[in-house]
């Protein structure tokens, strides 16, 4: 976790000693919070942490993100032949995805109309990149639980260590609420690549825009765009397995129930 925070600044040229020493110190806060939150017995605040490989491919998605943008971002004034490669691909994907109304011409959109050729190029390549990064973590982790049975192929699944987040208390069926959970955030998580460069660009008018012309403002913002919705929409499908496990526990139990009152019968 350290060194994806990290990362951006230890690839690209001619980081400030206060960028870098703010990066350190995010960079040690991330760390120390995964670290106590693993080597706890009990879970606080990060879902599935039971529930392998979730959370590895979700990092793993995110950090493949931010480092093909570092690469293309440090290319631009050092060139290597690895980052030569990684501009390529993300000359190709951005091209490929930047169709009209897709979440890619949306971001592209975003932009101010005055805006540097370049920086418009950059953009286009960091949205293909990240947005699908997100679609392939999305299409292993739909694979992972249509083909390979997660969550219950290593053994049973505690629902309640595995979302310390989620009350069962609150109030009405835990699985109509774990349904309603899974369907808000799938929604959100599909539209909030439109929805975002939307909402950035009506607020342009009032506040400043974000300038992409600085490459780790590009790289963060094109990897939180593009990983938080597709974080929601595993999220979303996630919950949506464990209730079709509760349902599947229910239905048993009430069938083993009514057998053994017509035995007795």
């Amino acid at each position: 976790m350290a060194l994806l925070i990290a990362m951006p600044s230890l690839m690209l040229p001619d980081v400030t000693a206060d960028t870098a020493q703010i990066v350190v110190l995010v960079a040690i806060i991330a760390f120390l919070m995964v670290f106590v939150e693993y080597y706890s017995e009990y879970p606080s605040f990060i879902e599935f942490r039971f529930a392998p490989p979730f959370n590895r491919l979700r990092f793993v998605a995110l950090f493949a993100t931010v480092a093909v943008l570092s690469l293309i971002c440090a290319g631009k004034t050092e060139p290597t032949n690895v980052s030569e490669l990684a501009t390529s691909f993300g000359l190709l994907l951005g091209n490929a995805i930047d169709f009209p109304y897709s979440p890619v011409r949306l971001v592209v959109l975003m932009l101010p109309e005055d805006s540097e050729p370049s920086v418009v190029v950059s953009v286009r390549m960091a949205a293909g990149v990240s947005y699908m990064m997100s679609l392939l973590s999305l299409f292993i982790f739909v694979t992972m639980v249509r083909l390979l049975g997660w969550p219950t192929r290593r053994g049973a699944f505690n629902v309640w260590i595995n979302l310390p987040l989620f009350d069962p208390t609150a109030g009405g069926d835990v699985l109509a609420r774990l349904k309603r959970d899974a369907g808000l955030n799938i929604v959100l998580g599909i539209l909030l690549p439109f929805l975002i460069p939307a909402v950035m660009k009506a607020a342009s008018d009032l506040i400043d825009p974000v300038s992409m012309d600085n490459p780790q403002t590009l790289i963060w913002t094109m990897s939180a765009w593009a990983f938080l919705p597709a974080s929601m929409i595993m999220r979303g499908i996630a919950m949506s397995r464990v209730a079709d496990l509760i349902e599947e526990k229910r239905m048993r139990a009430y069938a083993k129930a009514k057998d053994e009152n017509l035995q007795h019968a």
